[in-house]
């Protein structure tokens, strides 16, 4: 019995950008576990192909690391040893190392392992692959598992996906067709300004649209700004990843920015307004493979820098965009909107 480990562990968009490289690895093996961070461990259990899950914080990929305990590492090295894995996946963005992962590997007794890696990596690596970093980033996972022998089933596209059936949230949604703006981020350099989100919302909802506003539990207090004094929904901290990939299955079009729920819009197959910082490249992290309208100055001043959080008076980047803009862009990429509606006293309709 062929037992496989992939390993992503960073954030949720990530992990779903890994979706492809996954299918095919399991594909080719008996059973396949991952080993997703804090972040990225929901998402991971919505891949198809993924048999198991395992969740463990990483100091040196977690965005948000904590100091570096011997207890910890002994104990991932333990559990991981006592799988028996015989191969395993390292995959990475272009800016991290699978070189210490790949160590620990070693240590638990993973016999082959596989990475990207530009550095020398010794005996830790028996696959040390070299691609294009300008390739979108599922691409570059899945040319990792191509290398280690791993090929797509017959009929699979290399479409980013989730597990169905999703989750039955037709009680949460409007009975019309929807728009969806989802304006957290989980860097505030690729956020477009809330009050844009809110004069986006009004727009929308004036001209006859129904629109649902998601977030994260963190993000109720933002959501609630963006939908007030509007018709919309707000499932501010009201859906699980696995509901949110609901609503935005059924969504028309999915308004948001270079954050997991781009990717996870992707995966269902729904277009996708991108309000794009370019922190990092869209050749390599726009939504992968949906109808997609990119806005904002892909040419500013923090071009690639992967800074967190701006450093650039006005956030030219994004504060370029207009919320007429992104209407537009709903319009191409959606229906037409229904007759325009009168706003109600008290701003609902």
């Amino acid at each position: 019995m062929s037992r496989t480990l992939v390993v992503r562990l960073d954030n949720a968009g990530d992990v779903l950008l890994a979706g492809p490289a996954v299918r095919a690895a399991a594909a080719g093996s008996d059973r396949l576990t991952m080993l997703a961070g804090p972040h990225g461990v929901e998402a991971a259990r919505l891949l198809p192909g993924v048999d198991d899950v395992l969740e463990w914080r990483c100091p040196w990929i977690d965005p948000h690391p904590e100091s570096v305990r011997k207890a910890d590492v002994d104990f991932l090295v333990d559990v991981l040893a006592a799988r028996h894995f015989d191969r395993a996946l390292i995959l990475t963005s272009f800016h991290q190392s699978p070189l210490p992962t790949a160590l620990l590997l070693r240590m638990a007794g993973v016999a082959w392992v596989g990475a990207v890696s530009v550095d020398y990596p010794g005996s830790l690596l028996n696959l040390r692959h070299r691609v294009d970093d300008s390739i979108p980033e599922a691409e570059r996972a899945l040319s990792l598992a191509r290398a280690a022998g791993y090929e797509l089933p017959e009929g699979d596209t290399g479409r980013l996906a989730v597990r169905r059936p999703l989750p039955d949230v037709s009680a949460l949604l409007p009975r019309t067709p929807f728009v969806v703006l989802h304006p957290g981020t989980s860097v505030p350099a690729r956020a477009w300004p809330a009050e844009r989100y809110a004069a986006l919302c009004r727009l929308l909802t004036d001209e006859g649209r129904s629109v649902v506003v998601t977030g994260a539990a963190s993000e109720v207090a933002l959501t609630a700004v963006v939908a007030a004094g509007t018709s919309a929904v707000d499932l501010g901290g009201r859906t699980s990843l696995a509901e949110l990939a609901a609503v935005l299955s059924a969504a028309e079009v999915v308004v948001v920015g270079n954050t997991g729920p781009a990717h996870l819009a992707a995966a269902v197959g729904t277009p996708v307004v991108s309000l794009f910082a370019p922190t990092v490249p869209a050749a390599q992290w726009a939504p992968y493979r949906v109808p997609v309208v990119l806005l904002g100055d892909q040419q500013a001043a923090c071009r690639d820098t992967r800074v967190t959080r701006c450093r650039f008076e006005g956030h030219p980047c994004l504060s370029s965009v207009r919320a007429e803009d992104v209407v537009s862009a709903v319009r191409e990429l959606g229906r037409e909107p229904p007759p325009r509606r009168r706003r109600a006293p008290g701003g609902r309709s």
